[in-house]
């Protein structure tokens, strides 16, 4: 079974054999970006330097550059949005360590995965509070453990707050773009992610003059978003994330349709699509594919299609580390190595083929890339 998460395309495998690393990926023909200069999207925060959805995420990619901050949003037992990748929290934060929440482990079945920890919807959010974030992902950045401990878990009220004030401080503009995760289950739970996201939205000086952007990898939230959103906050967008191609979007896949990602990223697909978003979410290998060892290979055409659509294109992830780049632009410093030459030379890659702003863990190599420093 699939799950719909930008994590399924995190990086290589840690295993993959080395070639050579020469520089010949085919050429695309350049797009000028339909946005006036591209964003800098910051994912979970600064994510490569910090444990992601943290206040101190949060502000490394403030202090960074970042045009937009990402909370990934998950509802608590009491209907709270909290920022988080998602509901399992086994994995970003001390909860494993907390016997008086052991009984609260169990397996679960989110968008056709089984999943086995804690779950947000199982905790009240004065539980929740009680917990500490940690590094998901230790093997790879062992200097964000340092910080384990340090931060709690906070609700989306808690972080345009924290941004809010960023801004004031700092006198800039910080858009946000927040995720509505995993909508499907949640309502099978008797939860309703939108309309609390609503509700906080309205409620905030901030997020109805901000820019907004609000991403989904389902259709039907975001048929119901598009509108609302912009009655709240008139400059707000709409994102419609794209899974691998062979998936199909978890409320399409629950009422029985067969569309799948791929079809939706045809020419007619993109027109579709542009009836209820403004903005396309791809991954990085949709816009230039890699073979079995990383490598760059053939782009495609993506970008042109989306927009002669009208559509906006922000795609995901640019990470610094060498096992996530391309193969063609990795140095010899180690699979677990930060490689800033070779991540800017990426970014740069996808800019020049018109990409209209990307999802980056570190914000202030994302900056680098598109000021030219």
């Amino acid at each position: 079974m699939v799950s719909f998460s930008r994590r399924s395309l995190l990086c290589a495998t840690l295993a993959m054999p080395v070639i050579a690393r020469g520089f010949k990926a085919s050429s695309a023909q350049a797009t000028p970006s339909l946005a006036p200069k591209p964003l800098v999207f910051a994912h979970r925060g600064c994510s490569a330097q910090r444990p992601e959805h943290t206040l101190g995420s949060y502000a490394k990619a403030i202090a960074d550059g970042a045009d937009f901050v990402e909370p990934d949003l998950v509802p608590t037992k009491d209907g709270v949005l909290v920022c988080r990748h998602e509901s399992n929290i086994v994995e970003t934060s001390d909860v494993a360590s907390r016997p008086e929440f052991a009984n609260r482990r169990r397996t679960m079945v989110i968008d056709g995965r089984e999943e086995n920890g804690w779950f947000t919807t199982d905790f009240t959010l004065a539980e929740l509070k009680t917990l500490r974030a940690r590094e998901r992902l230790p093997q790879l950045r062992p200097h964000n453990t340092r910080y384990n401990g340090r931060f709690d878990i906070p609700t989306f009220e808690e972080m345009i707050d924290f941004v809010a004030a960023e801004s004031a401080a700092r006198g800039r503009i910080i858009g946000i773009i927040p995720e509505v995760k995993n909508s499907t289950h949640f309502h099978a739970l008797g939860l309703d992610p939108e309309t609390r996201f609503l509700e906080v939205i309205a409620a905030h000086d901030y997020t109805r003059q901000a820019p907004l952007e609000v991403q989904s990898f389902e259709t039907g939230n975001l048929h119901k978003l598009n509108k609302a959103v912009k009655e709240i906050n008139p400059q707000a967008r709409v994102m419609f994330l794209m899974g691998e191609r062979n998936q199909i979007p978890p409320d399409l896949l629950a009422k029985g349709d067969k569309t799948t990602f791929g079809q939706l990223m045809t020419p007619e697909g993109l027109k579709h699509v542009r009836t209820y978003a403004d903005v396309i979410g791809p991954s990085l290998t949709d816009l230039i594919p890699r073979d079995a060892h990383g490598a760059w290979q053939k782009p495609t055409t993506l970008i042109d299609d989306a927009h002669a659509a009208g559509l906006l294109v922000h795609a995901y992830t640019c990470r610094p580390e060498n096992i996530c780049l391309p193969l063609q632009l990795r140095n010899n410093d180690g699979d677990t190595a930060r490689n800033i030459p070779g991540s800017v030379a990426e970014m740069r890659r996808y800019l020049d083929m018109g990409l209209d702003g990307f999802f980056t863990d570190d914000p202030a190599i994302g900056r680098q890339a598109v000021d030219g420093i």
